[in-house]
């Protein structure tokens, strides 16, 4: 079987080189890879907006019918969710990981006001968002989904909560965000799972 295309989707203060420990574990192993810099102004892009970047970046590099595995880091595991969920990504989605990402909002989102950070404001525990998200999983459950997350994330507070509502959970042994994309204890199981046919 072919393996497919793979995207990876950085977070809200990243750029594509925040993938740069996992692509080398990778070693050319996973292309065709498209990685998009998709500018997130600090938390004041919405995660709608932020998913219609997403799919224009995936339109452009693969057309409209290619089957794609993504990854999304932090505030990018949102913006595929939202891609696969609401703008049509889960007809062609086989795999989705998720890695520390606030599927169920974080604590430490809470205080930013919404109409200056719509994007923060979107991953706030609660926010219409994650509801519309979450009020119907059937999309998301019929592509693969496997979330890791770190038990001691700051960044997604409390780290549990860094997890899709269905598909496979794996605990990464690190103890902050940005280890998640830089330990080699959060890269090597990352590209473990990338790799499998």
């Amino acid at each position: 079987m072919t393996i497919p295309p793979l995207v990876l989707v950085h977070g809200m203060l990243d750029s594509s080189a925040v993938f740069d420990s996992l692509q080398r574990e990778l070693d050319g192993r996973r292309d065709p890879l498209l990685i998009p810099d998709l500018p997130m102004r600090l938390g004041r892009t919405s995660v709608e907006e932020g998913a219609e970047r997403l799919g224009r970046a995936i339109d452009a590099a693969f057309g409209r019918e290619q089957s794609l595995d993504l990854l999304g880091f932090s505030m990018g595991g949102v913006l595929v969710r939202y891609w696969i969920q609401m703008l049509g990504g889960y007809r062609r989605t086989r795999r989705f990981l998720s890695v520390g990402s606030p599927q169920q909002g974080t604590l430490t989102a809470q205080p930013w006001p919404g109409w200056l950070f719509g994007g923060i404001a979107d991953v706030k525990r609660g926010s219409a968002l994650l509801q519309t998200l979450n009020a119907n999983l059937d999309l998301l459950s019929r592509i693969e989904c496997h979330s890791f997350y770190s038990p001691l994330d700051l960044v997604v507070l409390p780290g549990w909560r860094a997890v899709l509502p269905v598909g496979a959970v794996t605990m990464l042994p690190v103890l902050t965000h940005p280890q998640l994309m830089r330990d080699p204890e959060a890269i090597k199981p990352l590209a473990r799972e990338l790799l499998r046919p």
